[in-house]
């Protein structure tokens, strides 16, 4: 996904119980690995060399499906939904009955309401440089360039994404403020400290090192710049968890086949995450009651006569999608899926 007035439960740190983060790899493999991986692992731990080139290939593989997921996909989902491809923010208990600009309306309060809770307002006047990084087709990019006056840059995995944001930012004459180009961001390709605002709207949900991503993330921050994080996550594990259920982690495999999703994480690893790397004003909060009717609301859409139709045209990537959503509403209503928002402060 991609990845848009007061959040439901404000985590302020150190209110919470935040779950230790024993290691990088642990938080980045917290699922269990297939007994297919498990035989590679086996095989491979005899040699570190067999063991990185595995690693590298497993990711390279996530790479490509989730640009092929994402250049199938895009299209049907603009034609139905527009160009902001995220969650929408709703008030709590919100109907699913609302009409199609009540739900695109959501889309940009989502913008809104991250930009706020990060402290980010009109009145800033150190948005000078942006990077989106998971951008979609850039709906928030030129949204936060129009908003701020600021230069935007967005990065995906998809070629047709990078494509349809550039022809749409030529089609609003924002092609002088905002640009977009097919970059991993695991590696995103500029200098350090370019950005007074690092944005990543529903995009570490596909990161296959959570700490990798985190650490670049505040690479290409500038001093003093917001970093702001909107993701899906798995619960915070209680104290003495050392992992979810059995049935919990199956709920998310599934989830994961479809999305082309590596292991998930908490919130609570992201706050360790940011903790360690020293960044300041980090907080965090849990908006799932806030976007509960946009699943159900998307299903909705897919059911009507045009949606299936724009399914049945876009593929078999796409129809998957629409028969695991059920799954995205289940996790939440049984609370193992969270929608959380991290923000933190580079320090200058």
């Amino acid at each position: 996904m991609k990845a848009t007035l007061a959040p439901s439960s404000l985590i302020s740190l150190p209110r919470h119980k935040v779950s230790s983060l024993r290691s990088p790899s642990l938080l980045i493999q917290s699922q269990r690995p297939s007994s297919a991986l498990m035989t590679t692992m086996k095989t491979a731990s005899r040699g570190s060399v067999a063991v990185t080139a595995a690693a590298t290939s497993s990711v390279e593989a996530l790479r490509e499906g989730i640009a092929e997921f994402y250049n199938e996909t895009s299209g049907l989902w603009e034609e139905i939904w527009g160009d902001h491809m995220h969650h929408g923010f709703y008030d709590p208990d919100s109907s699913v009955q609302l009409s199609d600009s009540g739900h695109r309306e959501a889309q940009i309060r989502m913008i809104e309401e991250s930009l706020r809770f990060a402290g980010v307002t009109e009145e800033e006047k150190k948005i000078k440089r942006v990077v989106d990084v998971g951008c979609g087709i850039g709906g928030s990019s030129r949204y936060i360039a129009s908003k701020f006056g600021a230069e935007c840059v967005g990065i995906t995995l998809s070629p047709v994404q990078a494509k349809r944001a550039n022809d749409l930012a030529a089609a609003q004459s924002l092609s002088h403020k905002v640009s977009f180009q097919v970059a991993d961001a695991l590696e995103q390709p500029f200098e350090d400290g370019m950005f007074d605002l690092v944005w990543s709207m529903e995009s570490g949900e596909h990161m296959p090192d959570k700490a990798k991503f985190v650490k670049e993330l505040v690479r290409v921050a500038a001093p003093g710049g917001r970093i702001i994080i909107v993701t899906w996550c798995h619960r915070n594990l209680s104290q003495g968890e050392e992992a979810l259920q059995p049935w919990e982690q199956n709920l998310l495999d599934r989830i994961c086949k479809t999305f082309y999703l590596p292991a998930w994480c908490s919130t609570s690893d992201y706050v360790n995450l940011l903790q360690s790397l020293s960044l300041q004003d980090i907080k965090c909060a849990d908006w799932s009651e806030n976007v509960a009717p946009f699943w159900p609301a998307v299903i909705r859409t897919a059911l009507t006569w045009k949606g299936l139709v724009s399914l049945l045209r876009s593929g078999m990537k796409s129809i998957k999608g629409a028969l695991t959503m059920p799954l995205m509403i289940e996790g939440y209503k049984k609370g193992i899926i969270k929608f959380g928002i991290i923000t933190c402060q580079k320090p200058l």
